[in-house]
């Protein structure tokens, strides 16, 4: 265990510069190989995987960074692990980690900006705007705000968390699904967990806002299909901000369309780019943004916070943060980033 832990060369693709360069180098300490390459230079990182222990890389695992001889532990430096959690990885029991819970705030506040969108009905307010209409809207006077109602949380990670004292601060009722058993965190009225044998079906049916916040893997994919999507209350919006494949958009737009739910707010999708062609866009009651959230005021330093934190926990053998476990593992495809 004690060689494996030693780090002597660190590949680096990560394009850091000045003093997050230098908190970076110093978190391995004057004793390590620190070398820094640009992610496409294949010939420069393939001499260094000859003898790196540890890489930081900007994107996710790939074939070429898999077949380093001596690596343990991979950092790759974004939320979302889907397509670096390959069987390979546990094959071989290589540290995959990622940097999950730096943009956990602002991704809370796009949640209720896609929630908020539906609620107050922005496209028809928009149309009105543009063509001088005032109060033009049949039956808005009929809508109710967020405070009293019940927002579900489906992944209580870094976001779901963050979005739970929101949806507090809101007045809202919060129920919770996580995989693991553990106590509901702040702001939870109710927590459901997977390895407790529940399910996410009571939730589905008493929300009025269901958050999608999961990790996308082999068990979540198309986690929210034409059965969850007809167990949902006819007037709930569904807000996915975890990964396009969660849900079955074929069934997503069959639901809009009959009314079979309210509406749905998407920040991500099965294929990015959305192709022009793509009948979500035309869905009713759907809000798109184009899997772009402002950024936290320094996002690389909160990665760097993972990072160094990390360092310290793989140098004492400690559990690492956000690290890949095998029901992470991925294999159904798609183009989602």
């Amino acid at each position: 265990m004690e060689n494996t832990r030693k780090i002597e060369t660190v590949l680096a693709t990560v394009p850091y510069t000045g003093w997050h360069l230098e908190k970076l180098r110093d978190a391995f300490g004057p004793d390590t190989k620190f070398i820094q390459l640009d992610r496409k230079d294949k010939e420069g990182i393939a001499e260094v995987l000859k003898e790196a222990d540890v890489a930081i890389l900007q994107s996710d695992l790939d074939d070429q960074i898999l077949q380093g001889p001596r690596l343990r532990w991979v950092h790759c430096d974004h939320s979302g692990l889907n397509h670096s959690a390959r069987p390979e990885v546990f094959e071989r029991g290589l540290f995959v980690t990622g940097s999950a819970g730096r943009s956990g705030p602002v991704l809370a506040e796009h949640i209720f900006f896609l929630t908020l969108s539906l609620i107050y009905n922005s496209h028809g307010l928009h149309d009105a705007q543009k063509e001088h209409r005032w109060r033009g809207i049949p039956g808005y006077e009929d809508r109710r705000g967020l405070y009293g109602k019940t927002m579900g949380i489906i992944g209580m990670g870094y976001t779901g968390t963050e979005l739970a004292l929101r949806a507090k601060a809101f007045g809202m009722r919060v129920l919770g699904y996580r995989r693991s058993v553990t106590d509901a965190p702040p702001g939870v009225d109710q927590l459901y967990c997977a390895d407790r044998g529940e399910t996410i079906d009571e939730l589905l049916r008493e929300s009025d806002v269901i958050a999608l916040s999961v990790r996308l893997s082999d068990e979540t994919y198309h986690m929210i299909a034409e059965r969850e999507l007809q167990m949902m209350k006819s007037t709930a919006y569904l807000i996915n901000m975890a990964r396009g494949p969660v849900v079955d958009e074929q069934a997503l737009v069959a639901a809009l369309k009959a009314g079979t739910i309210g509406g749905a707010g998407f920040d991500t999708f099965a294929q990015e780019p959305l192709p022009a062609d793509s009948p979500i866009w035309d869905a009713p009651n759907m809000v798109i943004t184009p899997h772009c959230t402002p950024e936290m005021p320094d996002l690389v330093a909160r990665s760097l916070d993972i990072i160094c934190e990390n360092i310290k926990r793989y140098r004492a053998g400690e559990p690492l943060l956000n690290m890949l476990v095998p029901k992470d593992v991925y294999t159904k495809g798609g183009n989602s980033h």
